[in-house]
């Protein structure tokens, strides 16, 4: 008999989560910037923020909600409102900065703050990012805090760094989700 173990990395991992999401689709948030370019007009063309009310502002758009849509779904938005005063607008949508997906962590590490998710990060690697434990941290009692969501409020989980570190089953090295935070006691 032969055994196979296959091993997700973070990034497979976090690869399936975003399918099962969302199939893939980058939704946008509050607090990312957009490049949003109409062919040929270049006064209407530019750099937008996503404000803490999901909006973004153009020239003759006026205000056009943005969180919640993709990319290509605010690009057909902004072009059914630019149609009352242009004729066959083209409107393109670019990411030009994910500034909505973070994470936190604070607590016994040698920079605690807020961190980017550029690309998928587990515990063991935020906190590397972080510069790692303080003398004192309790390596043993870190705390996973993740946001609310419309099951129930907030959830918490924990990560004993040093069951990690034996292999242990109860030490799995979890992946980071946007609006994480991690506490090091």
């Amino acid at each position: 008999m032969v055994l196979v173990f296959f091993f997700l990395t973070p990034q497979a991992v976090y690869a399936q989560q975003q399918a099962a999401d969302f199939s893939g689709q980058y939704i946008l948030e509050a607090g990312d910037v957009l490049d949003v370019m109409v062919y040929g007009e270049s006064e209407i063309s530019r750099t937008v923020f996503v404000r803490i009310d999901g909006r973004i502002s153009l020239p003759l758009a006026g205000e056009v909600q943005a969180a919640g849509l993709t990319p290509a779904g605010l690009g057909k938005k902004i072009t059914e409102k630019l149609e009352r005063f242009l004729e066959e607008p083209e409107v393109t949508v670019i990411l030009a900065e994910s500034r909505s997906k973070v994470y936190y962590i604070l607590g016994q590490v040698q920079n605690p703050g807020e961190y980017a998710i550029t690309q998928p990060v587990t515990v063991v690697q935020a906190i590397a990012r972080a510069g790692g434990f303080l003398e004192w941290a309790k390596k043993d009692r870190i705390m996973i805090v993740s946001g609310p969501t419309e099951e129930k409020a907030e959830n918490i989980s924990y990560f004993n760094y040093d069951k990690f570190l034996s292999r242990d089953a109860e030490g799995r090295n979890v992946v980071i989700q946007p609006g994480d935070t991690i506490v090091i006691p």
